[in-house]
């Protein structure tokens, strides 16, 4: 899989600009605030539908513009396509595959893949239960075009049942709907529950041969924490969702009371542990770094494992956050796909073997 061209109209710092990549190692090189991380940005929204850095997609319109694009030419599985995401300030966004408008946005995540890596991420294992869940959704609404259209609707649901809980002291009579929400709540929540217990099983076993590669010294584990009445997240959807079911009418008075949704699959979270104990809590910074490399090197190789290609590894100034071992360590490990990693730093450069060299000014390759 690679991603052959980039078109950018007021998106970001970018009034109009187009990239043609290579199939190999693409360096997106200048000063800070450029426009380097925009890039980035734009290439990963083609595969999750999102922008990495706001939940607010009209945050990536240009200044004083009403409207944006991003449009991708790519191949995978030895086919092209394009891709295309239209912005608007004053409406939803709109999807377009191969020039054909998409119903829902989740009809499109996933054919392009992409794994990105920012200096953020290396602070996944200390970040709170939110920042591991999107991790794991990011990957698995790529692989997993159910997941995400799953994932969309019990957002959509939790959202309104929220809203239910919160207005309720003033109008009782929305809780007649508190009974509905829930039992639909249940219902995808137990897809998307069986669906990350299965892939976080995939990833810590591929992360612990990773970090093991790395700091052999230490062992990494990890454990799926979910909705404490749910028996085994590998059972069969209908189980977990009758467990989920009597889970939340059993806290019914409690989520009144708290006016919202106490517990579900967007409780979830992933806890890791080096040599047996909490990484977060005890791991050294050094450590921690190790772990997230461990977590997002196995995610790429889980992409391969699946479609028997890479998916595209989006680097965005995470070398210059690590040391040189941990530099080297991950340089001897993306070789096999396309790469597009930005660096303002010259000893980095020096390590290197770009096909193309894309140095960027305010927005513009210059």
């Amino acid at each position: 899989m690679h991603l052959n061209a980039l078109k950018l109209h007021n998106f970001r710092n970018y009034e109009q600009q187009s990239f043609e990549f290579d199939p190999g190692v693409n360096l997106i090189c200048g000063e800070n605030g450029q426009g380097k991380t925009n890039l980035l940005e734009a290439a990963a929204a083609l595969s999750t539908m999102r922008l990495f850095r706001t939940a607010q997609k009209k945050e990536g319109l240009r200044f004083e513009t009403d409207d944006a694009s991003i449009e991708g030419s790519f191949c995978a599985q030895q086919r092209d396509f394009t891709l295309e995401m239209r912005l608007f300030r004053a409406k939803p966004m709109e999807v377009y595959k191969n020039g054909v408008r998409q119903k829902r946005q989740s009809d499109a995540a996933g054919i392009f893949k992409t794994v990105l890596f920012c200096p953020d991420d290396l602070l996944l294992v200390r970040q709170g239960a939110a920042a591991r869940r999107r991790f794991l959704d990011t990957a698995l609404c790529q692989l997993r075009p159910n997941y995400a259209r799953c994932l969309e609707e019990y957002g959509r649901l939790h959202e309104h049942k929220t809203r239910i809980l919160r207005d309720s002291e003033e109008h009782p009579s929305l809780l007649s709907l508190w009974e509905d929400f829930s039992l639909r709540m249940a219902k995808f929540g137990a897809h998307i529950i069986r669906y990350r217990a299965y892939y976080i099983r995939k990833l810590l076993d591929s992360a612990a041969a990773v970090h093991a590669g790395i700091a052999p010294q230490e062992t990494l584990s990890g454990e799926y924490k979910t909705v404490s009445d749910v028996s085994d997240p590998f059972a069969p959807v209908p189980q977990i969702e009758q467990e989920l079911i009597r889970h939340v009418f059993r806290h019914k008075q409690a989520e009144i009371a708290a006016k919202s949704c106490l517990s579900g699959p967007h409780k979830d979270d992933l806890l890791l542990s080096l040599g047996g104990r909490s990484a977060a809590s005890y791991g050294s910074q050094g450590q921690v770094r190790t772990c997230t490399l461990s977590l997002k090197l196995a995610e790429r190789e889980l992409f391969f494992g699946e479609d028997g290609e890479y998916p595209v590894l989006l680097l965005d100034d995470v070398l210059s956050e690590l040391d040189k071992k941990r530099q080297d360590f991950v340089l001897n490990r993306i070789s096999g796909g396309q790469v597009l990693i930005t660096c303002c730093e010259d000893g980095i450069l020096d390590k290197l073997h770009a096909g193309r060299v894309f140095p960027i000014e305010n927005g513009k390759i210059i």
